[in-house]
């Protein structure tokens, strides 16, 4: 492999991070007027932070942030996955510190930190 194939590379991986990055940003600011989002946001866990989740908990993490609060059926209703992954995946969303849980009746919820009333 030549130098100049290997520049090119490159130049196309940081094309495909700048590509995810933009998607990213657009899917966390899809709702324009809900300042509330953005706040959770920036106080429960910044964009960078965000970003350096692996995709699949990144997915789980904006899901619930355009939700607010919400129970691994309802994510796995939006995300396509099986409840029960979802359900792991907020888990591990709460053993980071972002997402807290609680009990409603018999419900399991998820939410950022912030967003508790």
């Amino acid at each position: 492999m030549s130098e100049n194939d290997t520049l090119n590379d490159i130049l196309d991986k940081l094309n495909e991070i700048n590509s995810k990055m933009d998607k990213l940003l657009q899917d966390t600011n899809r709702d324009a007027g809900d300042k509330q989002n953005e706040t959770i946001l920036s106080k429960s866990m910044d964009v960078m932070t965000l970003i350096s989740l692996p995709e699949h908990l990144r997915t789980t993490a904006t899901t619930l942030l355009r939700l607010e609060q919400a129970t691994a059926d309802e994510i796995s209703e939006i995300t396509g996955k099986e409840r029960a992954v979802e359900s792991n995946y907020l888990n591990q969303l709460v053993k980071l510190g972002y997402v807290t849980k609680f009990r409603k009746g018999k419900r399991i919820y998820f939410r950022f930190h912030e967003n508790i009333n």
